[in-house]
């Protein structure tokens, strides 16, 4: 009986490791980002991103007034930020540093380029 619940405790306690670890994997750019992009034809917009963070890859998707789009491809390194769209209207580059919380930084299409920047939400995995 003592050795099931020794067992048993190892058990629980790997499992417990292995969370601990997973959550200190999802980096800092998991979550939800409401962010603001100036410079564009239609002026300042509003997009949100949802990210996911794996290393120093990531990816999710990007939602504003104009559609959504999956993410291409992300990665994240040294504090900066650099996300790829394909969209059907042209694509899109965001980079962007990460410093104390919030991200800023430019974004580029095929025909026009601008600033942007970003903030976690309130309620978003840190």
């Amino acid at each position: 009986m003592i050795r099931h619940l020794i067992l048993i405790a190892f058990g629980l306690t790997i499992l417990f490791s292995v969370s601990v670890a997973a959550a200190r994997e999802k980096g800092p750019m998991t979550g939800t980002w409401e962010c603001q992009a100036h410079g564009g034809p239609q002026g300042d917009i509003a997009f949100t991103l949802f990210l996911q963070q794996t290393k120093e890859s990531v990816d999710g998707n990007i939602s504003s007034p104009m559609g959504g789009t999956q993410i291409s491809s992300g990665t994240f390194h040294r504090n900066m930020l650099e996300i790829h769209l394909d969209t059907p209207q042209g694509n899109y580059i965001l980079m962007g540093r990460y410093k104390k919380g919030e991200l800023s930084g430019t974004w580029s299409s095929d025909s026009d380029k601008g600033t942007w920047e970003g903030k976690k939400s309130a309620g978003a995995s840190k």
